[in-house]
C-alpha cells in the first residue's frame, strides 16, 4: 500500500490554451470552415462545439448535418485530446515546445458510429479523451451531442505521435 499522495493536478497556462486553441479554431483553415470552436482543454479531455449552418447539410430535405462534417469534427477533437495529453506529460517545455509535438501528430485511424441524425439548426458539443498516449501511437474515444444532450455519435482514433 502506497502512502504517497496523488501527482497533483495539471492546469495548463493561459498562453497553451490560447495557442491551441488559436491553432485548431484559426490555422487549421478545414475547422475554421466548418466552424468548430474550442470551449475547454484539459490534460485528461477536451471539449468544443459547431454550430448548424446552411452550407454543412448533407441532406437537403432533411436538413441533417453532413456526416463528414461529424467524422471531421470528432477527428480534430480526439487529435486536440492527444495534443493535451502529451502537453500535459511535458509541462517543464515551453508552451512553443509542447505546440511542436503537433506537428508529428497524424491520424492512422479513424471509425465514426453515426448513433441519430444531427438535425435542426442548433448547436452541437463534442467532447474527446485519449484512452492510451503511447510513445509512438494514441487512442482516443469522442462523443458528438446535440443541443439537448442526445448522444449523436460517437468515434474511436489511433493517431501517430512520433
Amino acid at each position: 500500500m502506497s502512502t504517497s499522495s496523488p501527482p497533483p493536478t495539471v492546469r495548463f497556462e493561459p498562453e497553451f490554451v490560447q495557442a491551441i486553441t488559436e491553432l485548431f479554431e484559426q490555422k487549421i483553415v478545414f475547422n475554421q470552415h466548418i466552424g468548430l470552436k474550442i470551449d475547454e482543454v484539459l490534460p485528461e479531455r477536451v471539449s468544443g462545439h459547431l454550430d448548424m449552418r446552411p452550407e454543412l447539410i448533407g441532406h437537403y430535405a432533411h436538413h441533417r448535418l453532413h456526416g463528414g462534417v461529424i467524422s471531421a469534427a470528432l477527428d480534430a477533437m480526439g487529435g486536440l485530446a492527444v495534443l493535451a495529453g502529451l502537453a500535459a506529460r511535458h509541462m517543464d517545455d515551453s508552451v512553443e515546445q509542447r505546440m511542436h509535438r503537433f506537428a508529428k501528430l497524424g491520424t492512422i485511424d479513424l471509425r465514426i458510429d453515426y448513433l441519430r441524425p444531427a438535425v435542426g439548426s442548433a448547436r452541437f458539443t463534442l467532447h474527446a479523451e485519449a484512452l492510451r498516449l503511447g510513445s509512438r501511437v494514441a487512442s482516443t474515444r469522442m462523443a458528438f451531442h446535440g443541443a439537448d444532450g442526445t448522444l449523436l455519435a460517437v468515434g474511436a482514433a489511433a493517431y501517430i505521435v512520433s
